[in-house]
């Protein structure tokens, strides 16, 4: 069964930067795209950056230019580098694997991993 365990997490004040991991055990890691989302108290959750197989990268427009994603198949790990943190982006971070069309590939979770933005 696949896992998920998302690290990296903390509270930093506004601009400040945070790099997030997750490692992915049970499966193929490298053949999936893979992607971080967020969810909020009281929010749905949303997609934040996906990255294919390939390493081509794709970013949801309110972290563009902020977020970087990135992958290290030989350590089965995906990452997100978050710098100029806003506290709109304060949120449980969760990777998964994703189909092209946004939709997670797989059922289960991670525990997520929390991000706090706060003066």
């Amino acid at each position: 069964q696949v896992q998920f365990v998302e690290s990296g997490g903390g509270s930093v004040q506004p601009g400040g930067s945070l790099r997030l991991s997750c490692a992915v055990s049970g499966t193929i890691f490298s053949i999936y795209d893979m992607g971080w989302s967020r969810q909020a108290p009281g929010k749905q959750r949303e997609l934040v950056a996906t990255i294919t197989s390939g390493g081509r990268t794709n970013y949801e427009d309110f972290v563009k230019g902020r977020f970087t994603i990135s992958r290290d198949n030989a350590k089965n790990k995906v990452y997100l580098q978050m710098n100029s943190l806003k506290p709109e982006d304060t949120a449980v971070y969760y990777c998964n694997a994703y189909l092209p069309d946004g939709t997670p590939y797989f059922f289960n979770w991670g525990q997520g991993t929390q991000v706090t933005v706060a003066s």
